[in-house]
Parts: C-alpha cells; sequence; structure tokens
C-alpha cells in the first residue's frame, strides 16, 4: 500500500481513507504487528494515527478541521492602496527612507495611506523589503586572530 493510498507527508488524506487506514492498522495490530511498523508501512507516524482515533472517537465524523477559515477581513487593504503605498515609497524624496519615517512624514502633511506594519508587508510582497538609505549594508564579521601559546611567558 505504501503512502500512496493515504496521501504521504504534507498532504491531505479524506476521512474514508482515514478511516481505513485506522482498521488496516487495527488488524495488523490484533495479528501481533507493533503499531509504529503498521503505521510506517501505510506511511504515517504514530501520533497521526492517534489524531485521526480521537477524531473519529465519540460521535467524530473524523473531518479534518485544521484547513484554516474562509472568513474575509474587512480591513484587508485593496489592490488600489497597495499600488498607492508602492507608488509613495518610490517617489524620489521617499526612495531612501524606511516606512518608520515614510509614514510620519506622510501624517506631517495631512496624509494617512496605511500603517508602518502595512507598509513593510505590501513592500515585502513587492521584492522591495530592502535597506531603503545610503547607510552602509552590513558587512561580514571579521575572524578574530587566534593566538596559541607552546611555552611559558608566550
Amino acid at each position: 500500500m505504501g503512502s500512496l493510498l493515504f496521501g504521504g507527508r504534507g498532504r491531505l488524506t479524506s476521512a474514508a481513507h482515514r478511516q481505513k487506514a485506522i482498521e488496516l492498522i487495527s488488524e495488523a495490530n490484533a495479528a501481533g504487528a507493533a503499531l509504529v511498523p503498521a503505521c510506517c508501512e501505510i506511511g504515517i507516524s504514530l501520533r497521526t494515527l492517534k489524531r485521526w482515533r480521537k477524531a473519529f472517537g465519540g460521535d467524530g465524523d473524523g473531518v479534518d478541521r485544521r484547513k484554516g477559515s474562509d472568513r474575509l477581513v474587512g480591513h484587508r487593504l485593496s489592490e488600489e492602496e497597495r499600488q498607492r503605498i508602492l507608488l509613495t515609497c518610490n517617489q524620489p524624496e521617499y526612495a531612501s527612507l524606511p516606512p518608520g519615517q515614510i509614514v510620519p512624514a506622510l501624517a506631517d502633511q495631512g496624509l494617512f495611506i496605511g500603517s508602518e506594519s502595512s507598509f513593510y508587508r505590501v513592500l515585502h510582497q513587492a521584492g522591495q523589503c530592502h535597506r531603503r538609505g545610503r547607510a552602509r549594508l552590513p558587512q561580514e564579521p571579521r575572524s578574530v586572530p587566534r593566538l596559541r601559546a607552546d611555552r611559558p611567558n608566550q
């Protein structure tokens, strides 16, 4: 069977496949096989088997509810707002400033485009989150000279 039937690492497995895996491992265990080798044969860990058994225990339907939520965030930036942030950051007067200085400068002018963290997030997603100024790039640390004493008073 192997891990192909049950999804393998990092793949979601349907509830029916999980139920079948639990049954097969239980049969193998009843026939004398140890749990860990039986789980390895299918391609899951013992911890995964325990989690699946818990999901099916009681009145559980075995549905994996760890897929994240589908909720809509009302305050998410629109594409126009993202473009406005990028255009603002790429203007010549702000091109050499970090968002921590751009946002207050805009606030002094009475403008609010987004928060400092929103600026960083948008710049990072656009691949522009790097040093924005005339400051030197970080240098590699210099190697420490290794001294060795072979005899006294050296």
